[in-house]
């Protein structure tokens, strides 16, 4: 009997969080940073399943996306604004240049005896318009998200990190979901459908589900932020 897309779903998330907490103990923010390019890289490939999660459509690749808001905003918290915002630019970079690589992948002719061409071309033939939709909304958000966390902790002067991890990731998350669906997804005339995308009933359906995901993703991983930090704190590394 096959498990439930809720409870793998929510087993994902957890050992997710998990495994961000366990690269920041074993690399330190370099593993973070790691981790952003990782995860970048493989939900722009998730996104590309949709699955449903209590009989409601929604794209795969939110949980993968979600945990890089808990990595900039442990850099930020912990090594500081610059640290997040390299971040950022090097997830960027990372995504740019795999789209370019497998671009040039598919222009070579595959031998007669080739198998996996085929398969290659369908996911990263498509690849071109997430990808370009992905990157306006992540940087777009990302940005938004360390500006916006580091100006509630100047606000609140370093207090209530609850409020400046979940505030700051809430607006980015809604900025990024609406650029990200509406430039990957929308049935738009310069661009035409995807496929099973072609009715802006499914596109909006879509906006929502995901939105809301990314919220709890956001709540869930409230208390790993609060764990990170005390990994930094015994290991004396402060805040920047």
């Amino acid at each position: 009997m096959p498990i439930p897309n809720e409870l793998l779903w929510l087993g994902f998330l957890l050992l997710d969080l998990l495994l961000v907490l366990l690269v920041y103990r074993l690399f330190g923010p370099i593993g973070l940073v790691a981790y952003i390019v990782l995860s970048i890289i493989v939900c722009n490939i998730q996104v590309l399943k949709v699955i449903e999660l209590c009989g409601v459509p929604t794209t795969l690749g939110n949980i993968l996306y979600g945990s890089i808001f808990l990595c900039t905003d442990l850099l930020g918290e912990v090594h500081g604004k610059d640290a997040a915002k390299r971040a950022v630019w090097l997830g960027f970079t990372a995504m740019v240049l795999v789209t370019i690589f497998m671009q040039l992948a598919l222009l070579f002719t595959p031998a007669p005896s080739d198998e996996f061409h085929g398969h290659l071309s369908a996911l990263f033939s498509f690849l071109p318009r997430i990808v370009a939709a992905s990157l306006i909304a992540y940087v777009l958000s990302q940005l938004h998200d360390v500006w916006a966390f580091h100006w509630l902790r100047d606000h609140f002067q370093g207090r209530y990190l609850w409020l400046r991890n979940n505030a700051s990731t809430w607006v980015s998350q809604l900025l990024d979901s609406s650029v990200f669906v509406l430039l990957a997804f929308a049935p738009l005339p310069p661009l035409g459908s995807v496929p099973g995308f072609e009715s802006w009933a499914v596109v909006l359906q879509i906006w929502l589900t995901t939105y809301v995901i990314k919220l709890i993703v956001a709540v869930v991983d409230t208390p790993f932020i609060y764990w990170g930090r005390a990994i930094a704190k015994r290991h004396g590394v402060l805040a920047g």
